[in-house]
């Protein structure tokens, strides 16, 4: 591991906060870290204010997608709905539909298979529009680059309305409105709404027109929220705000299917990492082992009986995805040996057999043990499709843009991409994406870092910086939890390795001369027990979280990494 500490920029703004606040100068130098710098601001990030959201129509395109589907309604047309089949394509369809139902009743909505029809805007998705009179589709956090499947679907009489958030291509398609911040001619303020945004963006606009407030449309951010933590935008400006208010829908009142999932995991409050690794796994679980359908069904179901059962089914299929995605794992790492890449520059893996749903979750995992951008192949018809996963610093969808002539279809994010390509071309395109990686990956970030925010003491952490702290929340890019370093550490003897393969780390951690001692956990950690024996000096980074245990709760140091001192 890198330990890299944040440069402090401005220590006079920092005082400067401090004393506005009247708060301590560590607390006022992490504000300062997330370009908080003044006492407005530092009120707009502890306190989201709904009325702070930019009105919808600044987003281009958008009179033009309230109009055409006002002129559908007034036509009594049907609507079909259509998502992509992860969580915020699935979320971002039951949105919508579920709000347009409150007033009009013509509405169906459409997830592609992911193995049959691929990602996104499918010609079979289009048939079935047409096959069922259906007239306008609305796509939902796919459709940028389906330039070919507009015009096809024109050609049978069915308009289009794409609301994403991918990164458009060359050209951007012919769709009566294409709402995406991510278009160079959108001068909508904030870029990083994530498809369900998007959508959530367009029902905030035809609630305009419907005389509705936002205070009407909050019982819908439970679903916005889980889109922007699955998702991995941003948790800033109206980010911030969604998912804010979205958690708390969540653990006041949230819609049935959510209830229903809640209670199936027995979280009382969930933070915004319950929702990554507790919700959107079974959300996602439906589709990768399933159909998205099944996640729409959940999470637009009133009956909390019949939602207990779809919760039930969808949890059985997270645990199968859990049981496939070590199997694949195991297998791609044998084969990463076998063929001595051990060494190399990237990770690219092809197994026929692998299940196309999770080799995104594989890659992920590979990254684990090889930190370097990972690409898992699979079997998908009569082509290969692979889900790409970067490091840190690495714009992946870059690297993929210079290996193009060996590549059928591809799109994604910096770090996170889809493509498929023709088995004749998968030893090419496997050569040339080691040479572009190889030649273009800087060596600093061919290894994993911890970014520090600031050096603490621990005699700092006093229950109100602990209050205090707990208002960053909720957490993710461009927001994360504040990583700490504190020097001069050593056991007080009864640490210890812990967890069935002891593979953890536990410790009771005295700071100098101060003798008060703070209880410590470091997952993974265990290997490095012989640094902390003896009495031995050493240094530390890590989070301030707190441990609740038998209705007990205290502050403990989740800590990432040791080193001696």
């Amino acid at each position: 591991m890198r330990w890299t500490l944040k440069p402090e920029t401005n220590p006079q703004k920092t005082i400067n906060l401090a004393k506005d606040l009247g708060v301590d100068y560590t607390l006022a130098k992490l504000l300062v870290q997330r370009g908080i710098e003044t006492f407005n601001q530092a009120k707009s990030f502890f306190r989201p204010n709904l009325n702070e959201l930019h009105n919808p129509y600044l987003m281009k395109d958008m009179e033009l997608a309230v109009s055409r589907i006002e002129e559908a309604v007034a036509n009594n047309e049907h609507i079909l709905v259509y998502g992509d089949y992860d969580v915020d394509g699935t979320t971002a369809v039951s949105l919508l539909s579920s709000y347009l139902k409150t007033f009009y009743p013509n509405i169906a909505t459409y997830i592609p298979d992911r193995y049959e029809e691929g990602y996104g805007i499918s010609y079979q998705g289009i048939d079935y529009a047409k096959d069922n009179d259906i007239t306008l589709i609305i796509a939902l956090d796919c459709g940028i680059k389906a330039v070919d499947k507009i015009v096809y679907a024109k050609e049978k009489g069915i308009d289009f309305i794409i609301c994403d958030h991918h990164r458009p291509g060359n050209e951007i398609p012919k769709a009566i409105a294409v709402l995406d911040p991510k278009r160079e001619d959108c001068n909508y303020p904030y870029k990083e709404l994530c498809g369900c945004g998007v959508g959530f963006k367009l029902i905030q606009a035809l609630a305009t027109k419907r005389n509705e407030t936002i205070d009407d449309l909050i019982p819908y951010l439970d679903l916005v929220s889980i889109a922007i933590a699955a998702d991995i935008v941003p948790i800033t400006g109206e980010n911030r705000i969604l998912a804010y208010y979205g958690l708390q829908v969540i653990n006041s009142n949230p819609r049935t299917g959510i209830k229903a999932m809640i209670f199936q995991a027995k979280k009382k409050e969930l933070t915004i990492t319950d929702v990554v690794f507790i919700i959107a796994p079974r959300i996602n679980a439906a589709g990768r082992i399933k159909h998205g359908n099944e996640a729409v069904a959940l999470l637009t179901e009133f009956d909390f009986e019949t939602a207990q059962q779809f919760a039930s089914e969808i949890d059985a299929y997270n645990t199968n995805r859990k049981e496939l995605d070590k199997r694949i794992t195991e297998e791609a790492l044998a084969q990463i040996i076998s063929e001595n890449e051990q060494e190399n520059a990237t990770t690219v893996v092809y197994n026929e057999n692998w299940h196309k749903g999770v080799i995104g979750i594989v890659a992920s995992r590979l990254i684990e043990t090889y930190y370097r951008p990972t690409l898992v192949f699979t079997k998908s018809g009569d082509k290969l499709a692979a889900s790409a996963r970067s490091v840190k610093g690495f714009d992946i969808y870059n690297a993929l843009e210079q290996c193009e002539e060996f590549i059928e279809q591809f799109g994604g994010h910096k770090y996170a991409a889809g493509l498929t390509l023709k088995a004749e071309n998968y030893q090419k395109f496997k050569t040339k994406f080691e040479t572009v990686v190889n030649s273009t990956l800087p060596q600093a970030l061919r290894t994993p870092e911890i970014m520090i925010d600031t050096e603490l003491n621990l005699s700092e952490i006093t229950p109100k910086f602990n209050r205090v702290l707990k208002q960053f929340a909720p957490f993710g890019p461009q927001n994360m939890k504040p990583v700490f370093l504190a020097s001069g550490l050593r056991d007080n003897g009864y640490g210890k390795k812990v967890g069935a393969d002891k593979k953890h780390l536990k410790l009771s951690i005295i700071e100098g001369v101060n003798q008060k001692t703070y209880n410590a956990i470091g997952f993974n950690l265990g290997a490095k027990h012989h640094l902390i024996q003896k009495g031995n000096s050493f240094k530390a980074v890590f989070n301030v979280e707190e441990n609740h245990w038998n209705g007990i709760t205290t502050i403990q140091l989740a800590v990432k990494d040791i080193k001696e001192d």
